[in-house]
C-alpha cells in the first residue's frame, strides 16, 4: 500500500512537472495583460465643439498665410519644345532631334511681370516622362556611384552596363538619359550668369556620389541618350547629374538647372538662347523653361493654402452645427433611453 501510494505520488509529481514544462502561459507583466494606465477621454459635446473650433481657428490663418506667400512668388513658365522645331521639320520632329547635323539653337523672349528678387531659380520641366517606371528606377548602381572599388558592379544597369568590354561609369538608363538642353539668359542684351553651384542636395554629394569616382566610357556607344560628362571631374562635383539621378515620383516634374544671383526688374526683356537637344518627341513629352522665386512655403503652389482653408472651414462648420444642435435639441449625457434595446424593448422593428 505504501509502495503504491509512493508510486502514485511520484507519478503525480512527474505529471505536474511535465505540465509546467509544456505550459505556454506567458510571463506575467502589466504590458502583456493590458493593465498599463491609459487615457480614455469621454467625448462630450463641449470637448468636440472645442476641438473643432481650435482646429478651425488655427488652420484658417495658416491657410491664408500660405496662399498669400504663394501669390507673392513670381513664376514664368515657357513651353518651347514645339516652337523650337523649324517649320520644315514639323512633320518629322523625331528625325530632326536625332540628326546631329541640324542646328538646334532656339531663341525665346519674354517680359518679367513683376520684380523678381534674387536668387531666381531656373528649372527645366518635363511632362509625360515616367522616371518612376520600375525598370528605369532600378537601372543604376549605387555601389558604383559611391566608390571606385565597385567600378565593375553593374548588375542592374543593362543595357547600359558595359562598352567594349569595360564598365560604364555611371552605368544604367537613368544616367544615360541625362537631360542635355542648355540655357543662356541675357537681360537687356547683357549676359546673366546661371550658377550651378549648390543646386544638388548636400547629402547626395557627400554620401551617394564618391569623390574618387570619375566618368568612364560614358555615352561612348552607338546610341547617345543625353548629356555627356567631363571625365576629369568626379561625380560628387557633377551636380547636374546628381540632380537628375534623384528620380521624380510623378510623370510631370521640375528639376533645378541653376540659379540667377541678380534681381530681375519688372518689364525687363529676358532673352533665352536654348540648345534644344533633348528628345521628348518620340514619347509625346513636353519641355518647359521655368524661372521662379521662392517663399517660406517653397515655390508657387496654392494647394497647401487651399487644403488648410478647406479643413479649417469644415471644422468650423461642424463646430457651429454641433453648437446649434446642442442648444436647440439638447439631451442628457449618457441617456440610456437612446440605446437601441431600450428604444425597442421587444426586439422588433417599428
Amino acid at each position: 500500500m505504501a509502495g503504491e501510494a509512493t508510486s502514485s505520488g511520484g507519478d503525480n509529481g512527474s505529471s505536474d512537472s511535465s505540465s509546467k514544462a509544456k505550459s505556454k502561459k506567458p510571463k506575467y507583466s502589466r504590458f502583456t495583460q493590458q493593465e498599463l494606465p491609459a487615457c480614455k477621454p469621454v467625448l462630450t459635446p463641449g470637448y468636440v465643439i472645442a476641438i473643432f473650433t481650435i482646429i478651425g481657428i488655427v488652420f484658417i490663418p495658416v491657410g491664408l498665410l500660405s496662399l498669400f506667400a504663394s501669390e507673392n512668388v513670381v513664376e514664368i513658365v515657357d513651353r518651347y519644345d514645339e516652337d523650337c522645331i523649324p517649320r520644315d521639320h514639323n512633320k518629322n520632329m523625331v528625325g530632326y532631334i536625332q540628326n546631329s547635323s541640324t542646328n538646334k539653337t532656339c531663341t525665346r523672349s519674354f517680359k518679367v511681370p513683376k520684380h523678381m528678387k534674387s536668387p531666381v531659380y531656373v528649372y527645366y520641366q518635363l511632362d509625360n516622362f515616367y522616371q518612376n517606371h520600375r525598370r528605369y528606377v532600378k537601372s543604376r548602381s549605387d555601389k558604383q556611384l559611391r566608390s571606385k572599388s565597385n567600378e565593375r558592379v553593374t548588375t542592374n544597369c543593362a543595357p547600359e552596363a558595359t562598352a567594349n568590354g569595360s564598365p560604364i561609369v555611371p552605368c544604367g538608363l537613368i544616367a544615360w538619359s541625362l537631360f542635355n538642353d542648355t540655357y543662356g539668359i541675357s537681360v537687356k542684351d547683357k549676359v546673366v550668369e546661371i550658377s550651378k553651384k549648390n543646386i544638388a542636395w548636400e547629402s547626395d554629394k557627400k554620401e551617394k556620389f564618391g569623390s574618387d569616382v570619375y566618368p568612364k566610357n560614358f555615352q561612348s556607344g552607338g546610341l547617345i541618350g543625353g548629356a555627356k560628362l567631363n571625365p576629369r571631374i568626379p561625380l560628387s562635383e557633377q551636380e547636374d547629374l546628381i540632380v537628375w539621378m534623384r528620380t521624380a515620383a510623378l510623370p510631370n516634374f521640375r528639376k533645378l538647372y541653376g540659379k540667377i544671383e541678380t534681381d530681375l526688374n519688372a518689364n525687363d526683356q529676358v532673352t533665352v538662347t536654348i540648345q534644344n537637344n533633348y528628345n521628348t518627341y518620340s514619347f509625346g513629352g513636353k519641355k518647359k523653361l521655368v524661372l521662379s522665386t521662392t517663399s517660406w512655403v517653397g515655390g508657387k503652389n496654392d494647394f497647401l493654402g487651399i487644403a488648410y482653408l478647406t479643413v479649417g472651414g469644415i471644422c468650423l462648420f461642424l463646430a457651429i452645427t454641433f453648437i446649434l444642435m446642442y442648444v436647440i435639441k439638447p439631451r442628457p449625457l449618457g441617456d440610456p433611453s437612446y440605446l437601441s434595446w431600450n428604444r425597442n424593448p421587444a426586439g422588433h422593428s417599428n
